[in-house]
């Protein structure tokens, strides 16, 4: 394969630039513990660098790397190389087998006028510059938002020659989910380690096992949606599996630290895999699961849902009206129909494909909206 210069690096790299300008001159609090902005031409780099690896293989292995823009001294216990290696996209693909755990980047900064790869780091800064490679020719940019080394927020998404930009003013529009919001990094930063923020790891979750899924979000303290389940529900839990809901409920803010996180974690995870399972997944807004495997009907006296709202958090997206059939297949055709039967329940829907869709009822557009969440998922 002849390399040459990744277009879409050069086109994005002022904006990202910019965007991260922006949040280091607004940021609150010491502005020594946050991280160095890199220079357009750094952020292009970068970037290209990150492309050209992807599409490498290393012993048939598809590279997985996260390269970060700070220096040594700005990460607690940084593993540094004694001869830095060059942001070179054959280099990083021999180096991405020691980084392809989560939470290690490789450290990226200047020496001199070029940029090198310094050693590896697990602790980054606020506001660090992260370019990570999630798929082949697909690139996410992302910041660090706070004190727990998983919270991060996605900048855009770079995927062949299309360009992603997340739209920071989405979460601000009315009858915008409390998931999108706390997806988009703009929820308050009490949530970013309590129960607010299960919802995202679910969601994460069942886009990651691939199978497809539906997670069917209902108020703890209504059973007003056993109208639109068909009875009975092929595996409904009795007493409700409570160990999520546990989790989020007993253990107080100023405890949870890294065992608790692990213990969320994996309840995460047998939840999203009850997804897996065709139907859908029942679970109160408490996070107790009532059953797995349901199939949804319409609500008697309820029309057909024949359109909704359709948008996705990215700059220049316009909201449009579509028939649920052009989401996906039965999944997303049975969530749009519960979510407009039943107007206080929230539904998640992963698609086969990696496509992430949140149903809501919408108050102002008087219809059921559809928000396509992929973007910030990866």
């Amino acid at each position: 394969m002849s390399q040459g210069a990744y277009a879409v690096a050069r086109a994005v790299a002022p904006r990202i630039h910019a965007h991260f300008t922006e949040h280091h001159n607004a940021a609150p609090g010491d502005r020594a513990q946050l991280a160095s902005v890199p220079d357009a031409a750094a952020i292009e780099a970068m970037i290209d660098a990150a492309f050209w690896a992807s599409l490498r293989r290393e012993e048939s292995y598809i590279p997985k790397i996260s390269l970060a823009y700070l220096t040594p001294g700005q990460s607690p216990h940084p593993l540094r190389l004694e001869r830095p290696l060059p942001l070179d996209p054959a280099a990083l693909a021999r180096v991405a087998p020691a980084v392809e755990r989560p939470g290690i980047h490789l450290g990226v900064s200047r020496t001199g006028a070029d940029l090198h790869v310094w050693g590896m780091a697990r602790a980054i800064p606020r506001y660090c510059f992260v370019a990570e490679v999630a798929e082949p020719g697909l690139i996410v940019i992302k910041h660090h938002r706070g004190p727990d080394a998983a919270k991060f927020v996605n900048v855009a998404v770079l995927e062949g020659d299309q360009i992603k930009v997340i739209d920071e003013h989405a979460s601000t529009l009315p009858d915008c989910p409390t998931l999108l919001t706390s997806l988009l990094g703009f929820d308050s930063p009490d949530s970013w380690s309590g129960s607010a923020n299960v919802l995202v790891q679910l969601a994460v979750s069942m886009r990651v096992h691939r199978r497809g899924g539906l997670l069917i979000v209902v108020p703890e303290d209504s059973s007003a949606w056993r109208e639109s389940i068909v009875q009975p529900i092929s595996y409904a839990t009795s007493p409700a599996f409570s160990e999520l809901a546990e989790l989020s409920r007993q253990v107080p803010e100023a405890d949870r630290g890294r065992a608790w996180q692990e213990a969320i974690a994996r309840a995460v995870d047998a939840v999203a895999g009850l997804t897996a399972v065709d139907g859908a997944t029942l679970m109160t807004s408490g996070y107790d699961v009532l059953g797995f495997g349901a199939k949804i009907a319409r609500r008697r006296g309820q029309p057909q849902v024949e359109q909704l709202t359709l948008t996705e958090p990215i700059e220049g997206d316009e909201a449009a009206i579509v028939n649920p059939g052009r989401l996906g297949g039965t999944r997303h055709l049975s969530a749009a129909q519960f979510v407009h039967d039943q107007r206080d329940a929230v539904a998640l829907v992963a698609s086969q494909d990696g496509r992430f869709t949140v149903f809501a009822w919408s108050p102002c557009e008087n219809m059921v909206h559809a928000h396509r969440v992929e973007t910030l998922l990866l």
